[in-house]
């Protein structure tokens, strides 16, 4: 089968993007499928036999430079203006750019392939795709409905206006997603909160749960460090609860001997750091980002617990990583962490979202008994490997291929 996967962008490492498109690609590859991927930067890293193909936008967002003012010499074609347009209004216009930029690069290589299938962009590009009759399956990870309402209500004065303008793309997305012939999603969770959210006929949307990197079980646990707590979660966004983590910590830190080693990198001057420094953290927590595979294989093995404060995940690669590193976890009871863990105090302890007293108390808890520790990440290992394959995903991808390319459907047939 001759697949063209699409990702607006796709974050190396780290990143549910990325990590997705790196991860199935490199498997339907070892399926024996032709696999050729569609992205905008920051470009994902591939595997051996995987095809990229870059369709660059003006990276307005890169690091270290954000929200840059591109040269006029940059500037090729009207969706360029368009993107930089959407920018200087406050909205982030990289699904709807790379949406029209990905339709009109395909639309003279349809014939190269057999099936579309779009990472969340769900731009209105894609309508385009779907009107060309060429079956196209779309994976949505969860409603980026949700973190909008984070957001917004995190956020003070006419950081409100802003925000709600960032997330303008969302109704877009809703609107693409009404009309997208075949679905899959990561949990149950997400695929209830899709159908709520954006208004999808259930009928049309499948679960296929995500799989844990090869080398978080290939790469052996070392001596854990005593006191480490490890979580993996874009720092300045509210909907990865890091507040709430950093406010148990400050209570924890108090009683012992603590570390939390954040994977992420704050903002400067950001929401995260200007809380680090209120509590007089500074001795107590440590951000890394960049890591490789087998950096951050070591990293989550060499922790005596991994967190996942979230107050709300579609899936939740890093709890998924986490088990397979033999490491216990502290999560919270939201989106689809539970679903992902299993029965309370198997392998997680479960806490409500936003408690950070009760955080504190789990965390503490699980720091003073090593035998639970023990216990709950033999029991996470086995359950990451038993449940969570890349493989079985790949698997259940092409059957949603297969599914759809006998059951076509265009824009004008599908519900709005």
């Amino acid at each position: 089968m001759r697949i063209a996967l699409l990702s607006y962008r796709s974050k190396p490492h780290s990143g549910g993007q990325g990590v997705y498109v790196r991860n199935l690609s490199r498997e339907l590859v070892a399926l024996g499928h032709d696999v050729e991927v569609f992205s905008g930067q920051p470009y994902p890293e591939l595997d051996a036999g995987v095809t990229l193909t870059k369709l660059p936008s003006l990276d307005l967002y890169r690091d270290p430079d954000p929200f840059r003012t591109p040269r006029p010499s940059e500037i090729r074609d009207w969706i360029d203006v368009l993107e930089v347009l959407q920018m200087y209004t406050a909205g982030f216009p990289e699904p709807l750019t790379f949406s029209l930029r990905v339709a009109r690069a395909l639309r003279a290589r349809l014939d190269d392939f057999d099936i579309v299938h779009d990472n969340q962009t769900l731009g209105y590009g894609m309508l385009d795709l779907l009107r060309s009759g060429r079956p196209l399956v779309t994976t949505i990870h969860h409603p980026i409905t949700f973190d909008r309402r984070l957001e917004i209500a995190a956020a003070r004065g006419w950081r409100k206006v802003t925000a709600w303008r960032w997330y303008g793309f969302a109704t877009m997305q809703g609107r693409v997603a009404r009309r997208m012939p075949s679905i899959i999603t990561v949990s149950e969770s997400s695929r209830g909160d899709i159908v709520r959210e954006f208004g999808v006929d259930p009928a049309r949307v499948r679960t296929i749960p995500l799989g844990v990197a090869p080398i978080m079980l290939e790469h052996p646990v070392t001596e854990r460090v005593p006191g480490r707590i490890v979580a993996m979660a874009s720092a300045d966004t509210p909907l990865k609860g890091i507040p709430t983590l950093l406010r148990a910590v400050a209570r924890l830190r108090q009683q012992r001997r603590i570390e939390l080693v954040i994977v992420s990198k704050p903002r400067p001057g950001g929401p995260t750091e200007r809380l680090v420094s209120e509590l007089d953290l500074g001795h107590t927590v440590r951000f890394v980002d960049g890591l490789s595979g087998p950096e951050l294989a070591e990293l989550l093995g060499s922790a005596e617990i991994a967190c996942v404060p979230s107050l709300y995940e579609g899936f939740s690669l890093p709890t998924v990583e986490a088990m397979a590193r033999a490491t216990p976890l502290v999560v919270s009871r939201a989106g689809a962490i539970p679903e992902v863990v299993g029965p309370a105090g198997e392998c997680a302890l479960i806490v409500e979202p936003g408690d950070e007293v009760a955080l504190a108390d789990a965390i503490g808890s699980l720091l003073d008994d090593p035998t639970q520790r023990a216990r709950m990440g033999a029991a996470g290992l086995d359950r990451a490997v038993a449940r969570f394959s890349w493989r079985t995903v790949a698997e259940e991808t092409v059957r949603a291929y297969r599914e759809a390319m006998n059951t076509p459907m265009t824009a004008e047939k599908a519900d709005v």
